[in-house]
């Protein structure tokens, strides 16, 4: 989430503020048959937690990927450079529209236990929101955070 889509959103009561005022764009993508090795290069390099798995042939959201999955991977004993993302990622994922509000985004994810909505509009993917982007929201700004140094 930018500074500024952060301030909006934290500008709004939680019941005004739509996703579309605190999503982050869909840095990076990644489609079924990439290598399980590339979605985790690419989470670390992008700061990211999870990756949205593209349809090739679509653009529409087929998947998702998440650090969680590369770790149960390795835990397994699975060689990322051989393992396919479609072998680990979770097959259509719960999206959000960008006009659905932070609460509903909260319901969603309390109920599905995710911590992490692809966010959709009419022209497809364009964004992502984590749990992080959420309790942010909810919570607003709070005077006693730390710096970053």
């Amino acid at each position: 989430m930018t500074e500024a889509s952060a301030g909006q959103a934290a500008q709004l009561p939680p019941s005004q503020a739509t996703i579309a005022d605190l999503m982050r764009p869909p840095l990076t993508t990644m489609e079924p048959a990439d290598h399980a090795a590339a979605a985790a290069y690419l989470m670390k390099h992008a700061g990211t937690s999870a990756l949205v798995v593209l349809n090739p042939r679509t653009g529409q959201p087929a998947g998702i990927i998440t650090e969680a999955d590369i770790a149960h991977a390795v835990a397994d004993g699975k060689d990322l450079n051989e393992v396919r993302i479609h072998d680990l990622m979770t097959a259509d994922p719960t999206i959000i529209n960008t006009t659905a509000t932070i609460r509903d985004a909260a319901i969603i994810m309390t109920r599905g236990h995710f911590r992490h909505l692809p966010v959709t509009s009419d022209s497809g993917l364009v964004g992502m929101v984590d749990i992080t982007d959420i309790c942010r929201a909810l919570l607003g700004p709070a005077p006693f955070e730390e710096k970053e140094t």
